[in-house]
């Protein structure tokens, strides 16, 4: 267990594609999404999961060749189509699995064995979409390096149904959970995804959601249509505010006077070593995500 986030590339935007719709797998080549889901289950109809997992393979190798991060959700243990997703996922080799309805550990680790008995070897994504998975928050992440657990994906629409809550823009009633999500991430070093905004036509809600989960802590949020990449990698990339800020950090901790320094004043208040890590985790992020070089 660690209390720090592995340094992965950006995942601001998450966009899951549906697996048996062509012309989207085709036209997400083409966007600026850092990391897409070819979608086997909820987006795909029990009649046509198998045709789907069966072209899966050739989908994430064509993301592959133009350059994308490929991941992909299968169903769950319990769905007759898991055994051809496993399969699918050994010849594909996506960047990652999603695993759906992660409600308890060994949920998570019969997936596991699962996927490694059908030649998968790959990093995992959990989706929490239900009260027992935010009980079984630790569990699931005591897991994570027997798992290979890569990331938290919160699956909002599913909690909310499961909980019979109504959400305000503010998403009070699941503001809790949500965090409960963020902190069960940090704790076991992981990525923390924020759920989908449904209402792909409304620009300023998506953009106020986005922020808000940033605020919380996520690293990024899951899409579920084009039209909100451009917003989601704003909202979780890092302000010229929050640069300049991080800029004048490290170039304090690095003045030879400072050497060696716990603590020191900038602007009226004291910067420590810690905030010293998150400025340069800000800088690294403003680098990959802008092309900017310091």
């Amino acid at each position: 267990m660690t209390d720090e986030t592995p340094v992965l590339k950006p995942h601001r935007s998450v966009l899951f594609v549906p697996a048996d719709k062509p012309r989207a797998i085709e036209k997400a080549c083409g966007l600026d999404a850092d990391a897409l889901i070819l979608d086997l289950e909820d987006a795909v109809g029990e009649e046509g999961k198998a045709g789907a997992a069966r072209s899966a393979p050739a989908s994430i190798a064509r993301w592959r060749e133009a350059g994308k991060r490929a991941l992909l959700r299968v169903n769950t243990i319990n769905n007759a189509a898991f055994a051809c997703d496993t399969a699918a996922a050994a010849e594909a080799r996506p960047d990652a699995v999603v695993l759906p309805k992660v409600n308890r550990a060994e949920t998570l680790l019969k997936a596991r064995a699962g996927l490694q008995a059908a030649g998968y070897d790959g990093p995992v994504w959990a989706m929490i979409e239900a009260p027992a998975a935010l009980l079984n928050m630790r569990l699931i992440g005591e897991t994570a390096q027997e798992t290979r657990l890569e990331a938290l994906l919160a699956g909002t629409n599913d909690l909310t149904a499961i909980l019979r809550c109504k959400l305000d823009q503010e998403r009070s009633a699941i503001q809790a959970h949500l965090t409960q999500i963020v902190l069960a991430a940090r704790a076991y070093g992981l990525l923390a995804i924020d759920g989908v905004f449904n209402n792909f036509q409304d620009r300023a809600g998506f953009e106020f959601e986005a922020r808000a989960g940033r605020t919380l802590g996520f690293d990024g949020k899951s899409l579920i249509h084009p039209s909100q990449i451009d917003a989601a990698n704003r909202a979780f990339s890092p302000s010229a505010q929050e640069r300049e800020w991080a800029r004048r950090v490290v170039a304090l901790f690095d003045e030879p006077e400072n050497a060696g320094s716990g603590a020191i004043a900038m602007d009226g208040q004291m910067v420590e070593r810690l905030h010293l890590d998150a400025a340069r985790a800000i800088l690294a992020a403003a680098t990959e995500d802008t092309g900017e070089t310091g």
